[in-house]
């Protein structure tokens, strides 16, 4: 096969396939050009999730006419002069390839007036080539319209996620830039419904209120914005002295998710991807949060531009930093102090358990991961010298498979258990987390929020496929802020909601009223059983439609279920363990782990010496 140079339209289109992956990135690369053009207002029209159409409409700059045909061309910009300019890059855009990418697999429209041009110029494009050129009337800015993209690479087209997925990725770049510049206009609008929105006043918090609503907002921590300075000493290589500023926003370290997405960083207004820093954040949590979960972080960077090199990928959100662990001290540095400024208020010293350091045993039980989340939380409950659990729960309410729904509850037994379960004796609670019982050859420890799990997720189950789930209505309604991400993932899986006893309203952009709940999250905080629920759904790739129902579920009864540092009477003890015997598999949770672990009188005298 002989070797032949390829065409320039080809090329193109190759190249458009490490700049342009999705919808998501036109839209990343065109708001990158309105803001380095100057723009205070920034509109975004996204149809059919970007594949039909997205427009970004600016009042930056502008091209000049004489301009126009050029910015389409491949290495064609006006960032860049000479290669000394890579050296300390200002702009968020500077590689002259966007443009001619995206024009390269899509149909554009482009409509621009600059200050000194006394009308606009409309060009037309389709697959790179000009098909028309005219003088139109036009405001200063530009306008740009990308209308099928992919037409002419249908294989790109087949590797692009669902609907959903792909209009999430649109909002999350939209929002993570809104956060970088709060002092611009930004107005996102998917099939002619505005789902987000700023005011441009400059004020971050604003923006932050916007993204992740007043409460969450309300909650968030401040950098200090004060410099960082390292001697050479601290540099990976000797130099002068470089300022880094760390500043933005951290949240308590009750406030938590179930993955590392809510981590955003910035260095000199641009978002960057950097498994480093993101760990950094999470290392300055040390102790401070449950296993598994991970910390809200909005991170800019403010370093000289020659000391970080942007010129790593053509997408432009990776980075190399000239002294990386300077950096990475620094964000830790900044992020930890911020939370230990704020322990005298928040009590952050006590978010230790599940990290394997020692903690007060009085706190131990209350900060399993899906307990209370907030101290006041857990000193409310721990004031408490009885707990109203309504153990049983009504069997008219959740009829378990293998108990009688017509009879009425029992009265208390000295000895419980049968085929499933030993025959055991209520003897205490220990750590106010488990149940201690005697049985015929030795002790058995219960844990008491495994087996509530699964007595709840069976009586949910029967009940489900009885279609007889029981929803408790909410007198006054419960109003639940979103970020535009978790917005469009919510809708999607409302109608499913419904099916387990939700009723869920549209309440406004990325709002929504809780109307009623399944009944055993009455008694709980109806936002924060559904944030619960929305965190889950946004971990891994979006399951089979069955797949999910199930995590919900298995969510629901999570959030339902008695916590760790609960104290229990033993009528509510015994309770459980009836109810846990008539289950059909009591000896593990819904998630794998044991509810019950036995300690033998032959394991005890071995401890002890006797044998």
């Amino acid at each position: 096969m002989s070797i032949q140079v390829l065409s320039e339209q080809l090329a193109s289109q190759i190249a458009a396939g490490e700049v342009v992956e999705r919808p998501s990135s036109v839209v990343k690369e065109l708001i990158e050009n309105a803001i380095d053009a100057g723009a205070t207002t920034i509109n975004i029209d996204v149809r059919e999730s970007g594949q039909q159409l997205v427009q970004i409409a600016d009042n930056g700059a502008g091209i000049p006419a004489s301009e126009l045909e050029t910015a389409f061309l491949r290495h064609a910009t006006s960032k860049l002069h000479t290669s000394d300019d890579l050296n300390a890059i200002h702009t968020l855009g500077f590689r002259g390839e966007a443009l001619a990418a995206i024009a390269a697999v899509s149909k554009i429209t482009v409509v621009s007036r600059a200050e000194k041009d006394t009308a606009g110029t409309r060009l037309e494009l389709d697959g790179g080539f000009k098909t028309s050129r005219d003088t139109v009337g036009a405001p200063q800015g530009t306008v740009i319209a990308v209308e099928n993209l992919f037409f002419n690479t249908p294989a790109r087209l087949k590797f692009l996620k669902s609907t959903t997925t792909e209009k999430r990725l649109i909002d999350e770049f939209v929002t993570r830039y809104a956060l970088a510049y709060p002092a611009i206009r930004f107005r996102l609008v998917h099939n002619n419904r505005i789902t987000f929105q700023t005011n441009g006043s400059g004020s971050l918090r604003d923006v932050l209120v916007a993204v992740y609503g007043p409460e969450t907002a309300r909650q968030l921590l401040e950098i200090d914005t004060g410099k960082e300075k390292h001697s050479e000493e601290e540099a990976v290589t000797p130099s002068p002295r470089h300022p880094v500023t760390v500043s933005g926003y951290v949240g308590p370290p009750s406030l938590h998710w179930a993955n590392r997405s809510q981590i955003t960083l910035f260095v000199n207004g641009r978002w960057i991807k950097d498994n480093s820093l993101t760990y950094a954040v999470i290392q300055a949590y040390h102790t401070l949060l449950p296993t598994g979960r991970y910390p809200l972080g909005i991170i800019f960077i403010t370093m000289p531009a020659e000391e970080v090199d942007v010129n790593v990928h053509p997408a432009k959100t990776e980075v190399r930093f000239r002294h990386a662990n300077m950096i990475f001290g620094a964000v830790q540095k900044a992020v930890r102090q911020t939370l230990v400024a704020d322990s005298p208020i928040r009590s952050v010293g006590a978010w230790t358990v599940g990290s394997g350091e020692s903690a007060s045993p009085g706190w131990a039980g209350a900060l399993d991961q899906t307990a209370f989340s907030r101290r006041e939380d857990w000193e409310h409950q721990a004031g408490q010298s009885h707990l109203d659990l309504s153990w049983p729960i009504p069997a008219e309410t959740y009829p378990a498979a293998n108990v009688d729904t017509n009879s009425t509850p029992a009265a208390p037994l000295a000895n419980l258990g049968g085929s499933k379960l030993p025959i055991m004796r209520i003897i205490g609670q220990v750590g106010a987390s488990y149940i201690i019982t005697e049985g015929p050859d030795g002790l058995f420890l219960i844990d008491q929020h495994a087996a509530h799990e699964r007595i709840l997720y069976e009586q949910f189950m029967a009940a489900r496929q009885n279609d007889a789930v029981a929803s408790q209505g909410l007198v006054a309604g419960t109003a639940v802020h979103l970020s535009p991400s978790q917005a469009t993932l919510l809708a999607e899986n409302l109608d499913m909601l419904s099916q387990i006893g939700f009723q869920i309203e549209l309440f406004g952009p990325n709002a929504f009223m809780v109307r009623a709940v399944p009944a055993i999250l009455a008694k709980l905080d109806p936002a924060r059983a559904l944030q619960a629920i929305v965190d889950d759904l946004e971990q891994g790739n979006t399951p089979l439609e069955g797949q999910i129902e199930a995590k919900i579920i298995l969510r629901v009864c999570k959030t339902a279920a008695v916590k760790a540092g609960q104290t229990l009477t033993t009528t509510e003890m015994e309770a459980m363990v009836r109810q846990l015997e008539a289950c059909q598999s009591p000896h593990t949770c819904p998630h794998g782990r044991p509810t019950l672990i036995h300690l033998s009188v032959a394991q005890l005298a071995k401890e002890f010496g006797r044998i």
